[in-house]
């Protein structure tokens, strides 16, 4: 097989590459810091729109070839990212800029700094290395990584980088395998240390004599509201959709998965496209968020899978009893123990270092505020995050695992074997016709019990609305507990996690694991996990008419479900759409009054959401206006109030329903959205790809799609700037589009695949928004996987890549 894909490269465009490579380290983590090299090669066949489809010898070789082509396509993102990774951001960039949000929540340089500076002085990221599998990462995965990094700086010796963003910078440096390992552990504590950033490097002792806080919030509904809305990430976010279909509602018998990943369109949380191969080892295609050797999401020739966005809370608080002689001690069964100072050191750009203390206990950091929510560090009480993910580094080998998997049941034992997902859920589809939804992933071990025994009057007041516990850290015995099944302690087990089996549809749009199929509800989980009988956000109510409609039909092949992908359908206008034409027409003189108080003709406004289709494709008239009127509406007028009929539990798709057109609020929204609109000179029936679109190289591309609180499936959140347009660029929304299905004869693979803001970020570069076009068009690619598909391409270009 390699002599096939050397002669192919003499025919094709063959590269030699040369580096200053060092020798492979051997198994001490220390050596993950030197520059990494060694005599590594690999084969790159590229295809359409700039798709590279990987073949090495073993895993170094691979990781060498993954590294070098991500570097030839994301050199600048992946090079600040590292910047971020090393703290060295207010070195080159100046303390009080503002990174891209890619690794952490921190709001200046110098924060993320302080806090990624810590993790490296600490040697965090060696010592999880150096734990053996199944605790810690396995061979193969330190070997890809020691591979990417030879493979990286390989294409930064022997590449001249193109892309302004970075040309000629001197913070592009050559990276080891311990920051490509340091780039994976910022991806397995994003929703837990890497989200409280700014509290944690902040957070101080009391000064003398300061009053101490009350332990319940002034206003604790409107505290449970801003956990739960942080939780969600109601403010644009990471989420995603998937679903997966037995094969009994399929054409051929075997399964179907439409995977739909809603995730940044910028910044190094960007998906990029590649097929790798070891023959008779791994052959796998996918989706790789940047810095990872191997696909995160994606499909072989018998199992396809993809994750979303879990409701299970990955952290939880402890509330500390201080000592009262001194802030920075705490009782634990009665006797004092003293928090760990940490001293960090940031270099700063044309000024002395700053130096802070971050303050450590046995539970975490002390930090000062959660998602809005006030944890004051007072003369007797502080806050400690348990982040049981700060532990663990298996996330690799998760993904290498679920690349290698046959069927549905082999990604259950990888996934019991690793237990390494963070934050994310499962949806698998196999070959055989199975199916598979599981809530598999790294949560504490807080039960219901533990809450009712160990809650603190916070913790009461947060938890049975947000599944965030706050327990009493001065009780050894309040620690989260650790399941008989779980590869390291303070978490659950797998056999404790939310999983659907064989249904004929198990479907997740990021709400708890409830209705993964409406017809088989999952319940009996802690409420850490989810919640269970309680209203699901319009997408999932979407989401679950739309699937179970079309395992109702059946005959169901992948055509099908890019069909589903770009339907672009909007349920809340389904729901409220004609209730709101009907009530703006009854309004005296066509006319309401704005949040400003002065009215507002509204009349053309109500023709035109009369006459909408309901969707947000680029030529639907009237959705740009439905959409900043609804988000108007919604942000003012609660749900309780916003619906004549109340939730239902036994009937949680199809309520709450029917608007209530009563409400002061709606003519207000429509008054408001409607002056919005005419100031910014946008016509009230404009198509929406006119006023939604990005900008590529001066090219105005349309883009469908809507927000989560339209309940579409196809996610756009866009930046609004009516300045300028409209919504001038996506901040996130669909990327790594995947519609699988797996064929009776020929080529084992059926496979459409999108990445919607394309391989590059270079504006340079031939695929810096080839197949963002296609999103626009509502098109998807025909997956090259099988040998033959790949020789067959008629762009195909090949690049063997080594060590003169």
């Amino acid at each position: 097989m390699r002599d096939r894909f050397r002669k192919l490269a003499a025919a094709g465009v063959v590269l030699l590459t040369a580096a200053a490579l060092s020798p492979a380290p051997d198994a001490a983590a220390a050596k993950a810091s030197r520059p990494s090299g060694g005599g590594l090669s690999a084969d790159i066949r590229y295809t359409e729109y700039g798709i590279p489809h990987i073949v090495a010898d073993d895993y170094p070789d691979l990781g060498f070839g993954v590294g070098w082509a991500q570097a030839a396509d994301q050199v600048c993102t992946l090079a600040d990212g590292f910047v971020t990774l090393r703290g060295e951001r207010s070195r080159y960039f100046g303390a009080a800029g503002h990174p891209d949000g890619t690794h952490s929540s921190a709001s200046t340089n110098l924060a993320s700094d302080l806090f990624f500076k810590g993790i490296r002085q600490t040697r965090t990221v060696e010592k999880l290395l150096r734990q053996p599998a199944p605790a810690g990462p396995g061979d193969e995965v330190k070997e890809l990584m020691r591979g990417w990094a030879a493979g990286y700086n390989a294409w930064l010796a022997q590449r001249k980088i193109t892309d302004p963003a970075c040309a000629g910078k001197e913070w592009v440096k050559p990276v080891t395998a311990l920051d490509v390992a340091a780039n994976a552990y910022a991806l397995v504590i994003t929703a837990g240390q890497a989200d409280v950033v700014d509290s944690l490097v902040a957070a101080h002792p009391p000064a003398a004599g300061a009053p101490p806080a009350p332990t319940v919030p002034q206003s604790p509904q409107k505290s449970v509201a801003s956990v739960r809305s942080h939780l969600a990430r109601d403010d644009g976010g990471l989420g995603s959709n998937a679903v997966a279909f037995r094969g009994d509602t399929t054409a051929n018998g075997r399964g179907l998965l439409l995977g739909n990943p809603h995730y940044p369109w910028s910044g190094g949380r960007r998906f990029w496209q590649s097929q790798v191969t070891i023959p008779g080892e791994l052959d796998v295609a996918g989706g790789l968020i940047l810095g990872s050797p191997t696909p995160n999401i994606g499909h072989n020739t018998r199992i396809a899978w993809s994750h979303t966005v879990s409701t299970g809370v990955p952290m939880n608080f402890h509330q500390l009893t201080l000592d009262p002689a001194d802030p920075t001690a705490y009782l634990v069964d009665g006797k004092p123990e003293r928090m760990t100072r940490r001293t960090v050191t940031v270099p700063v750009k044309d000024g002395p270092g700053v130096v802070r203390t971050q303050w450590w206990t046995r539970y975490g950091p002390v930090v000062t505020e959660y998602g809005g929510l006030d944890l004051a560090w007072t003369n007797r009480t502080a806050y400690a995050l348990g982040d049981p993910n700060a532990a663990q580094l298996r996330m690799s080998d998760t993904f290498l695992g679920l690349g290698k998997a046959r069927n549905v049941a082999d990604v259950q034992r990888v996934l019991r074997r690793t237990q390494g997902l963070p934050w994310v859920n499962t949806v698998a589809a196999d070959s055989a016709g199975r199916t598979l939804y599981t809530q598999s992933q790294v949560v504490p071990r807080i039960t219901d019990d533990l809450v009712e025994r160990c809650s603190t009057d916070l913790g009461r007041l947060l938890y049975p609305g947000t599944g965030l516990a706050v327990l009493d850290g001065a009780r050894s015995g309040c620690a989260p507990g650790r399941d008989r099944d779980a590869v390291q302690p303070g978490i659950f087990g797998p056999s404790a996690m939310p999983t659907l089996t064989d249904a004929p549809y198990a479907e997740n749009s990021n709400d708890s694991a409830w209705l993964a199929n409406a017809d088989r509800p999952l319940t009996g989980y802690p409420r850490v996990l989810g919640d269970i009988g309680t209203p699901r956000s319009l997408r999932t109510r979407g989401a679950v008419e739309d699937v179970s409609a079309l395992a109702d039909r059946g005959d169901l092949t992948p055509a099908d479900l890019q069909r589903q992908q770009f339907t672009n359908r909007v349920p809340a206008g389904d729901l409220a759409a004609a209730d709101t034409a009907r009530a703006c027409a009854a309004l005296p003189g066509g006319t309401a009054t704005g949040s400003d108080g002065k009215a507002v003709d509204v009349s053309e406004a109500c023709r035109v959401i009369a006459a909408w289709d309901r969707t947000v494709r680029t030529d639907s008239k009237g959705a740009l206006l439905f959409d900043r009127f609804w988000r108007r509406l919604t942000a003012t007028v609660p749900q309780t109030d916003l619906w004549k009929t109340p939730f239902d539990p036994d009937d949680p798709v199809r309520t709450p329903r029917t608007l209530n057109t009563a409400v002061p609020g709606l003519a207000t929204a429509l008054a408001d959205a409607v002056s919005e609109l005419r100031a910014a000179r946008i016509p009230l029936a404009a198509p929406l790809g006119e006023h939604q679109f990005v900008v590529r190289n001066g090219k105005r591309i349309p883009v469908s799609g809507g927000v989560d609180g339209l309940g579409v499936w196809n996610m756009t959140v866009g930046r609004w700037n009516p300045a300028s347009g409209g919504y001038t660029e996506v901040r996130h929304g669909s990327s790594y589009i995947q519609a699988v299905g797996f064929a009776d004869d020929g080529c084992p693979v059926n496979a459409r695949t999108l990445l919607t803001y394309s391989q590059s970020s270079n504006p340079r570069s031939p695929h810096y928004s080839d197949q963002t076009e296609l999103y626009s068009a509502g098109r998807m690619i025909r997956s090259r996987f099988c040998e033959r598909d790949v020789l067959a391409s008629p762009q195909l270009r090949v690049e063997h890549v080594r060590r003169r």
